[in-house]
């Protein structure tokens, strides 16, 4: 019998929530068949089973929270040749078995280096019996002790889930030492203002992560905010001048998109991060840049990689792929984390204005209200336009308000006279 226990799906998450069973109790699973569907921070993602044998259980239904290191299902009747893929085979690195693995690896096992799992004579101290560089990862990064560890395997070699198994019973402790009785919760939920609690929702991993990423935010970064009502008449007509009958376009988010790119080209300090450690502002050689997205897990900020390179076009046939990936819970680790500047456009859900949160670790968020008829005065009469309010939320570690203004300004330019613009990209 054999415990698959969650792995570290990666995204800073230390659990992960069962959306669906791809196999049943009696199924017979071979390694690296999908077994279950589990949602990450922001994404759903398919565990490969490593081991081959009979489904035995499965631990939890969906909806369960499965802490990392935590059973998820036992396989039995399992030819102990196959518990484990071979981690030491050439190729493979990644935490998940079948993810990454060369396809060209054969059966081979490497012989380990003499050196491994030996004592020198005369001292008492021991060198681990590790073989695998995958098992020592996995042990690094969750600052498991090697030396500490029985190894299960043959002659007591440690095997991956020997670190699994030390990173549950971490987790187990750490449990039963911050768990508070639920009812000293509601007892001091009540002195406090007099009601009772109506109910209690559990957070998701995706909500957790939300909230450790905007908290990491607002502690970390002095933020400051400009904003500019700007008139959009011209860029909504010149979104409706390039719909035919047989071509809708691009669509008013990708030309928005296109001359936020701009604008960063020309104002690179809000296109970096700010480096802590060595007290350096850093600038990236290219823009990825992220979109604010609502879906019914919450709010996603995929990013258009190497969105500086697209054209117009181009830009928004890759806003279409990640909204429609996104609403479907199919954005990769990588589109998920790669933007280096985020365009909200919030005026979506029909508000004006917002003082967003900057995306940590970016340093800056352009956000775009509604557009909607207004009086403006135009050439010294009043007139209806079609009127909109960018609002950018900097860091203001990385420039001083007037590079923050400067920029705003060159974007809401865009917006009244894009053709002006794009003569010059």
């Amino acid at each position: 019998m054999s415990v698959f226990l969650l792995p570290d799906l990666g995204e800073g998450l230390t659990e992960g929530e069962i959306v669906r069973w791809l196999v049943k109790v009696g199924d017979v699973v071979t390694v690296d068949a999908p077994v279950a569907e589990v949602e990450t921070a922001k994404s759903v993602v398919e565990l490969p089973s490593p081991y081959a044998g009979v489904v035995e259980e499965l631990h939890g239904t969906p909806g369960t929270v499965v802490p990392v290191g935590e059973p998820l299902i036992t396989i039995g009747k399992v030819d102990a040749r196959t518990t484990y893929r071979e981690e030491e085979k050439a190729g493979s690195g990644n935490v998940l078995v079948g993810y990454g693995t060369a396809s060209g690896a054969s059966g081979r096992r490497r012989k380990p280096r003499s050196t491994v799992g030996t004592s020198v004579p005369g001292t008492t101290s021991k060198v681990p019996l590790v073989i695998s560089p995958l098992v020592r990862r996995m042990a690094r990064d969750a600052e498991v002790d090697l030396k500490s560890l029985a190894g299960s395997g043959a002659n007591g070699l440690i095997v991956r889930r020997d670190v699994e198994q030390a990173i549950a019973q971490r987790f187990e402790s750490q449990r039963v030492e911050s768990k508070r009785p639920e009812q000293q919760q509601q007892a001091d939920a009540e002195s406090r203002t007099g009601l009772p609690e109506l109910r209690r929702i559990p957070m998701s991993g995706f909500r957790k992560a939300v909230a450790a990423t905007l908290s990491r935010s607002r502690a970390e970064i002095p933020e400051a905010t400009t904003w500019v009502d700007v008139d959009a008449t011209a860029l909504v007509e010149l979104r409706e001048s390039l719909r035919t009958a047989k071509d809708s376009g691009p669509g008013l988010l990708a030309l928005m998109a296109r001359f936020v790119v701009a604008g960063l080209q020309k104002y690179p300090e809000l296109n970096g991060f700010v480096d802590t450690e060595r007290e350096e502002l850093v600038q990236y050689d290219g823009i990825n840049l992220g979109l604010a997205a609502q879906t019914d897990r919450g709010l996603v900020v995929p990013a258009v990689p190497n969105a500086h390179r697209l054209t117009t076009r181009a830009l928004d046939a890759e806003i279409r792929r990640l909204t429609e990936s996104a609403r479907a819970g199919r954005l990769t680790p990588y589109e998920l984390g790669s933007g280096t500047f985020t365009l909200n456009n919030y005026g979506s859900f029909g508000v004006d204005g917002s003082a967003a949160i900057i995306n940590h670790p970016q340093v800056a968020i352009l956000g775009v209200g509604r557009i909607i008829d207004r009086p403006w005065v135009v050439n010294g009469e009043l007139a209806i336009r079609k009127l909109t309010q960018l609002s950018l939320v900097f860091d203001h570690r990385v420039c001083d308000g007037g590079t923050a203004a400067a920029f705003s300004r060159f974007v809401a330019d865009a917006f009244e006279n894009p053709a002006s613009v794009f003569a010059d990209l």
